[in-house]
């Protein structure tokens, strides 16, 4: 049985949907201050670290297990997901969210102090853990402490938070490794971080849960070896490893196994860690989906828009976080423009539809650039795409959460972060794939042996490695990202069609907390 804490943070849901709208007590105006200060430092981090690897190697050498520095992490984040959400459902939110900060914190310390590029790794899978239940926990804490007629725009401003940490991260990572050392790159969440802490510990108060089921400890097994299988997957195929190789046909067989156990399993299990009767309402099913290829299609954008920019339109590698200005501004304000609008007139469905239509519009407006393409040009095909992921990002969420039942809140802001992890994964993974193809070839075609020489250690090219290039060779090399890129994007494009036909069959059930008398979410 649940034991409810009296406070003021802690009111029904019924009592906060008849508060005059934009009037939030202070205290909970004092908790979304805390959540987004902890989004920030779940998204800041692998940005400002990014910037700070060129110093990490030189200081610490280990060159050769440099990707395990950002794979560490992103393995412990995505299979640590779905588990902090399923505790938060078992255990309570607050205590799981304030272990998941803690957690954090002790891998940002242990990264700072790192003696050698093992230790950094093991320490960022450690900052990883806490990372998948920082991003969890603020959208379930939300999902609690809000009603979801007015939660859109409380999730605006967390896509919002997504989008400047994604723009700012570069900068402040490359300000910070030139000013104070690349450590501060992992101390700087440390009295973020505290603040969080403190301000969640004093003011945050929901009503505790304590399980008498057991944490189902096979379920967690069989996904985390089925997660870490894919992203590995993803990670090694084209790169470490060939596609085709004995290495990655195992890592896919090992996966595929696992998740068909866990799937096996979990209707069976006593207390499932993803409780598969959410997968029953379509509205569920499909922002799982639709979350799927936004993540798809924005991971892929960040990487390859910044390497076509500082390849074909000379841009300076410096400032790589303004390349994005345009997309990730637009996502930012219509993303707010959708909470806002979804608050105060409880529809939303016009967002999906709208999103996935803008998303295919940008992505085949990217697929026409060449060498030359205008910067003016190429930023305006980035705001048509960040407007339509704008309109996504966070309305997935909030949909998701609107599907389920209050105790399956976690499980529901898990999965719906999870699939959009995993649809990062697969969008860098593919969508770089076809670009190092496509480059390899034209390189070839358009100079020969040199091209391909050139080429064959990697098809991404430093800025200082294209200065070094013959001036044919150079010219080569931005025809063939120009082409890397046209089919890239082209493949987002017709990707991203499948999220205009999902939001097609999105049923636009009321947000509950509103004037709306609260309907039932059709199965499938």
């Amino acid at each position: 049985m649940a034991d409810t804490q009296s406070a003021p943070v802690a009111e029904s849901v019924e009592a906060r949907s008849n508060e005059t709208e934009g009037k939030k007590p202070r205290s909970v105006r004092v908790v979304l201050l805390a959540l987004m200060i902890a989004m920030m430092l779940a998204m800041l981090d692998n940005m400002i670290v990014g910037t700070a690897m060129p110093t990490i190697v030189g200081e610490l050498g280990g060159l050769e297990h440099l990707s395990w520095v950002v794979t560490g992490y992103t393995l412990a984040t995505a299979a640590a997901t779905p588990i902090w959400g399923k505790l938060g459902d078992m255990f309570g939110r607050k205590a799981t969210f304030l272990t998941s900060i803690v957690i954090f914190l002790i891998g940002s310390a242990l990264s700072g102090m790192a003696q050698n590029m093992g230790e950094l790794i093991g320490f960022r899978a450690v900052q990883g853990l806490g990372a998948g239940g920082l991003m969890v926990g603020v959208m379930a804490i939300i999902g609690d402490l809000i009603p979801p007629r007015e939660r859109g725009k409380y999730t605006g401003m967390m896509a919002g938070v997504m989008a400047l940490a994604m723009i700012g991260g570069p900068l402040v990572g490359g300000t910070i490794t030139d000013n104070w050392g690349w450590r501060w790159s992992f101390y700087i969440n440390l009295p973020l971080g505290v603040v969080a802490l403190a301000l969640v510990s004093a003011v945050l108060h929901l009503p505790k849960k304590r399980a008498k089921a057991r944490i189902d400890y096979l379920g967690v097994a069989l996904l985390t070896i089925g997660i870490t299988s894919i992203v590995l997957v993803t990670t090694w195929g084209g790169t470490e490893y060939a596609w085709t190789s004995a290495r990655i046909m195992e890592l896919i067989g090992i996966g595929v196994a696992a998740l068909v156990g866990f799937v096996f399993w979990q209707t069976r299990a006593t207390e499932p860690v993803v409780p598969l009767h959410i997968f029953r309402s379509r509205n569920f099913t499909l922002m799982s989906v639709i979350g799927f290829i936004t993540g798809f299609v924005m991971f892929g954008a960040t990487l390859f828009l910044p390497l076509y920019q500082q390849s074909v339109q000379g841009a300076s590698a410096t400032n790589s976080g303004l390349l994005l200005l345009p997309m990730l501004g637009a996502m930012l304000v219509t993303s707010m423009v959708a909470g806002r609008v979804t608050t105060n007139t409880g529809r939303y469905k016009v967002f999906p539809i709208a999103g996935g239509v803008l998303m295919i519009v940008g992505l085949y407006l990217l697929s026409t650039m060449d060498t030359g393409t205008s910067r003016l040009t190429s930023g305006v095909f980035m705001a048509v795409l960040g407007l339509g992921m704008g309109c996504l990002m966070q309305i997935t969420m909030l949909v998701a959460q609107n599907s389920v039942e209050m105790k399956d809140m976690g499980v529901a802001s898990s999965s719906t972060t999870l699939f959009r992890t995993l649809g990062s994964s697969f969008g860098v993974a593919i969508m770089g794939a076809l670009f190092n193809n496509r480059v390899q070839d034209v390189m070839s075609e358009r100079a020969g042996a040199l091209g391909s020489k050139v080429t064959e250690q990697s098809a991404q090219l430093d800025a200082a490695s294209l200065a070094k290039l013959p001036a044919a060779a150079r010219e080569a090399y931005q025809h063939a990202v120009s082409s890397g890129t046209h089919s890239a994007f082209l493949l987002g494009a017709i990707v991203a069609v499948v999220v205009l036909v999902g939001a097609v069959f999105v049923k636009e059930v009321p947000l509950k907390g509103g004037p709306q008398k609260p309907e039932v979410d059709s199965a499938v």
